[in-house]
C-alpha cells in the first residue's frame, strides 16, 4: 500500500465519522478544499462514490459503509501499533480521544484540563462532546464519560466526583403562587419546565423514588427545553419548576433564588464515570489520564473508582446520554 493510499483512506474514515467536511479537516489538520480533493482522488481511482453529499450533510454511500466496515479495525489496528511504538517514550506522548455527554465534559473533564496538560504537554486530548451514546470502541475513541448507569458493564470505569442528584426546583415567588407541592403526583398542577430529548424528540418523564416506591411524572408548562442552561434561568425567572442536576442548581440554592421541592422524593445516585475498554495494553495517553483522574478523586471515593458501575435508572435529563 502507498502512503498515499493511507492518507486518502483515513481521509475517508475521518470524514465518515465526523459526518462533515470541515470538522474532518480540522481533526486532520488539513483544509477543506484538500480534504475533498483527496476523496475525489480516491473516489476516481476507486471508481466509486463513497460518500454522499448534500448542502447540509455527508454520510457514506452504500460502497463507502462496506469499505468502511473494513477499514475500520484495521485503521484501528495501525494506530494501536503506533501507540505501542509511543508508548516507549520515557514521557506519555500522543493523542487521547475522549467522548463526553455536554454536561460532562464542562462538569467534569474540563476542570482536569489545566493540571494534566502541565503534566503531560506531550499529550494531545481530542475531546468530542456528543449527546448520543456512541458505541467508543466503534468511534475509535480510548474513552468515554457518560452516567454510571448508562456505561456496559463490560467496560472498565473509573469514578467522576461523588454521587449525583437530580432536584426539583423553583423561585421562592412562584411556590408562594402556586404552593409547594408534597408528592410527585401533585406535579400535575404545577407550570414545569419540560425537557425534550435531542435524541429523538420525546419529552422526558420526570423520575421519582421513595423507598421502595418509583414512579415517572408526565409534566405540563410554557417552556419546552433541550438545554439545561435554560431550564435553570426559566426557575430562577419564576417561569416554572424545573428537574435539574444538584450542580446545576448548588449556588442559587446556597442564595435563596431557588428552593428544592420534593428532596425525599430524589435520592442520590451514582454520578458520571470515565470508561474505557478493558486492554491488555493501554495506550500511554490514556493510562496517564487514568491514574491522574484516580488521583484527583477524595479519599472517600478511592474505593469506588474503579469497577463497573451497575445501572440504576433509565435516563436522565441534561445528561444527554439516553439509548434513545
Amino acid at each position: 500500500m502507498r502512503g498515499s493510499d493511507y492518507a486518502e483512506l483515513r481521509a475517508f474514515a475521518a470524514i465518515a465519522e465526523h459526518g462533515s467536511f470541515v470538522r474532518a479537516a480540522a481533526h486532520l489538520g488539513l483544509s477543506p478544499s484538500a480534504l475533498s480533493q483527496t476523496i475525489r482522488t480516491l473516489e476516481e481511482r476507486l471508481g466509486v462514490r463513497l460518500l454522499n453529499r448534500t448542502t447540509r450533510s455527508v454520510a457514506p454511500s452504500e460502497a463507502g459503509a462496506r469499505l468502511l466496515a473494513k477499514l475500520g479495525p484495521a485503521l484501528a489496528d495501525l494506530d494501536a501499533a503506533v501507540a505501542q511504538v509511543r508508548d516507549a517514550r520515557d514521557t506519555p506522548a500522543g493523542t487521547l480521544r475522549i467522548n463526553a455527554s455536554r454536561i460532562a465534559a464542562v462538569q467534569y473533564i474540563a476542570p482536569l484540563l489545566g493540571g494534566f496538560h502541565a503534566r503531560y504537554p506531550d499529550i494531545v486530548v481530542d475531546l468530542v462532546t456528543d449527546d448520543r451514546l456512541v458505541d467508543i470502541v466503534a468511534g475509535r475513541f480510548d474513552a468515554g464519560v457518560r452516567l454510571g448507569e448508562m456505561v456496559e458493564q463490560d467496560m472498565v470505569t473509573v469514578r467522576l466526583g461523588g454521587d449525583a442528584e437530580m432536584m426539583v426546583v423553583g423561585a421562592p415567588e412562584y411556590l408562594q403562587r402556586h404552593g409547594i407541592p408534597r408528592d410527585p403526583r401533585e406535579l400535575r398542577r404545577h407550570r414545569c419546565v419540560n425537557f425534550r430529548w435531542p435524541t429523538d424528540g420525546s419529552l422526558y418523564h420526570w423520575e421519582f423514588e421513595r423507598g421502595a416506591e418509583k414512579l415517572e411524572a408526565a409534566v405540563d408548562g410554557p417552556l419546552i427545553v433541550s438545554e439545561p442552561e435554560v431550564a435553570l434561568r426559566a426557575a430562577l425567572d419564576g417561569v416554572g419548576l424545573a428537574y435539574l442536576f444538584d450542580f446545576h442548581v448548588r449556588e442559587p440554592l446556597a442564595a435563596g433564588r431557588l428552593s428544592q421541592v420534593l428532596a425525599e422524593w430524589t435520592p442520590a445516585f451514582p454520578g458520571f464515570f470515565l470508561y474505557y475498554p478493558s486492554r491488555r495494553q493501554m495506550p500511554a495517553p490514556l493510562r496517564a489520564f487514568v491514574d491522574f483522574v484516580r488521583e484527583r478523586q477524595a479519599p472517600a471515593a478511592a474505593g469506588q473508582s474503579a469497577g463497573t458501575a451497575k445501572p440504576t435508572r433509565s435516563r436522565r435529563p441534561g445528561a444527554h446520554a439516553g439509548r434513545r
